[in-house]
């Protein structure tokens, strides 16, 4: 049986005065990684506008891009568009996290807490402009689409962090980093088919999980050269328990696996593949220098020999897997 070492009542309460030695750090980079709403692109700088009086040729050409594109490409669309989605629940983990919001006050100009509502606020436009560019597409049976989207938030989250900060940030450091890529493939395939504007938009959401990623990375940095023990030990505990996808619990009643199904369409045209997952281990590993750190307890050291191989163990993995079977889901019109 797996043995994952859970944070105890010490280790928890470490990791959470080492959280807040971040707050200054956190604060300057809401100032500094993200981008005022006055000057960041909004989701209508992509759509029709619906107050011009060439609206509905616009709407008609946006129709004619998006019917060249394949099931699976729109699939992967839908898919995307609905993991952005749920942000509500992904706020919400984040607060409470252990050291992140003890006031349990979502206004606070604490680092952290204004982190978790800035960066809320930029995720926030990837659903709304997915979503309205899916609706004026045609492609999508958007009720399903909806009842979809209604069953992921109201299912919940559980990104298996065990309330601890460091596998918290670990979480959204690969996270962010899967999602990147996710929206970067889909945007190469729409691209090939001719259309550029969903490109267009697929390369800016990426661009901003690419800025996401690269502080989230940043603050795990940060722990890694103040506790890095307890960093390789958290490291080792989400590696062992599996980044579970934010999207995991969009299932209902009526749909047995709905995201496993949506999971093999991503892996057989290449939008998101085991293949990715062990290169994000990789580039993680690289970049937390996770094979030079010293002065490691034992615990640590046996987790850095762990994390080490694990890269190369996904990549004999994936190189084993089989090419899924034709899957399809009830998000695109008949």
């Amino acid at each position: 049986m797996l043995q994952i070492h859970h944070p105890q009542g010490n280790e928890l309460q470490k990791n959470m005065e080492v959280i807040s030695q971040l707050d200054d750090m956190v604060s300057h980079a809401v100032e500094t990684v993200l981008v005022d709403p006055k000057t960041c692109w909004q989701p209508t700088d992509f759509l029709p506008d619906m107050a011009s009086m060439e609206a509905m040729e616009q709407v008609q050409e946006l129709r004619q891009r998006a019917a060249g594109l394949p099931p699976e490409v729109i699939t992967s669309l839908i898919g995307n568009m609905i993991t952005e989605e749920a942000l509500p629940t992904y706020q919400t983990f984040f607060n409470l996290v252990k050291g992140i919001n003890e006031e349990g006050n979502i206004a606070s100009q604490k680092g952290w807490v204004r982190w978790s509502r800035a960066w809320t606020a930029e995720e926030n436009r990837h659903g709304d402009l997915l979503n309205k560019y899916l609706y004026l597409s045609g492609r999508a049976d958007m009720k399903q689409v909806e009842i979809t989207i209604h069953n992921l938030i109201y299912n919940g989250f559980d990104p298996r962090v065990d309330g601890d900060p460091y596998q918290a940030i670990i979480y959204t450091s690969f996270q962010e980093r899967a999602t990147k890529i996710s929206h970067v493939n889909t945007g190469k395939l729409a691209d090939k088919k001719g259309d550029e504007v969903l490109s267009r938009i697929c390369k800016t959401i990426a661009g901003d999980e690419a800025r996401h990623e690269k502080a989230y990375k940043s603050f795990m940095a940060r722990i890694f050269e103040i506790d890095p023990n307890g960093a390789l030990i958290a490291f080792e505990k989400m590696m062992k328990k599996q980044i579970t996808m934010p999207a995991i619990m969009m299932d209902n009643a009526k749909e047995d696996n709905l995201f496993a199904r949506f999971s093999a369409i991503t892996q057989k045209i290449g939008i998101y593949t085991t293949f990715d997952y062990a290169n994000i281990i990789k580039h993680l590993t690289e970049l937390w220098k996770i094979d030079v750190l010293t002065g490691l307890n034992g615990y640590a050291a046996q987790a850095q020999e762990y994390l080490c191989s694990l890269a190369d163990r996904y990549q004999r993995i994936a190189e084993r897997m089989k090419e899924p079977d034709h899957v399809k889901l009830p998000w695109l019109v008949s």
